[in-house]
């Protein structure tokens, strides 16, 4: 296992339609204190992982996402995934000060168009978002693109990808995948243990399989430390599967 998501909260700016996490204003915070980042940075260093992807949520409400990203991109290859909504102002100039070559910022855009992206994530949310992609880029930020494929932008996917070449984001720096039935979206794909490849994902409730959800039926551990405990129990349950092509039943202690 190379990669490591966090989960740093839950409450967000966006109600997005198709949120996995059930992200929301009006969301419960639970979020990871610095010391406990901190901690993870260290184990998941340890255990040999690569990179270590920040989430929500949306990381840009907390007041201390800039001391969680500097210390863990000082040590590993960091991204944190936003809206990208957020970042002007204080906001902006905070984050630049922690701005180096390990620090990537990740930015959810779902069409070339509003409309295409709006439909999902609110009416005026493209525009922002663009606004902060454009922010970043001046500021010589690193910066990818994520999209979701929605029946709104499904038609006109080429459409995004001439987009983002315009925008001077490359091919490997977008990446697409498509709707997950799980949290807020009543559409799409039906996701599980067997067919997601595990990737180690963290939250202030415990360790999970992969970061598409933090739903109870991925949960493979109630406690975040030591981390190798997590590392080797979904070992256990990736040889399960792949004997017996069956989730073994997981127990907490």
């Amino acid at each position: 296992m190379s990669k490591l998501w966090i989960y740093t909260n839950y409450d967000c700016n966006l109600t997005c339609a198709y949120c996995l996490a059930e992200s929301s204003p009006t969301a419960p915070r639970r979020a990871l204190s610095l010391s406990v980042v901190q901690q993870l940075i260290d184990e998941a260093l340890a255990l040999d992982f690569t990179e270590v992807f920040f989430t929500g949520g949306e990381p840009f409400i907390l007041d201390d996402i800039y001391d969680m990203l500097a210390y863990s991109s000082a040590r590993l290859k960091t991204t944190v995934l936003t809206n990208a909504m957020l970042l002007k102002g204080t906001r902006l100039e905070r984050l630049t000060a922690i701005k180096n070559e390990h620090l990537s910022v990740q930015v959810s855009l779902d069409g070339a168009r509003a409309e295409q992206h709006d439909a999902y994530r609110g009416a005026g949310s493209w525009i922002k978002t663009i606004a902060g992609i454009k922010a970043l880029q001046a500021r010589g930020f690193h910066v990818r693109l994520s999209t979701t494929e929605t029946p709104a932008n499904s038609a006109y996917l080429p459409e995004v990808c001439e987009f983002h070449r315009a925008l001077g984001i490359p091919e490997d720096d977008h990446f697409m995948r498509p709707l997950a039935k799980r949290g807020f979206s009543t559409e799409g794909l039906e996701v599980n243990m067997k067919n997601l490849v595990p990737e180690l994902t963290v939250n202030v409730d415990g360790v999970f399989w992969h970061p598409l959800s933090t739903d109870a039926d991925l949960q493979i551990n109630n406690k975040l430390f030591p981390l190798a405990a997590s590392v080797e129990k979904m070992r256990c349950v990736v040889d399960e599967i792949a004997r017996t092509g069956s989730v073994p039943p997981i127990t907490f202690t």
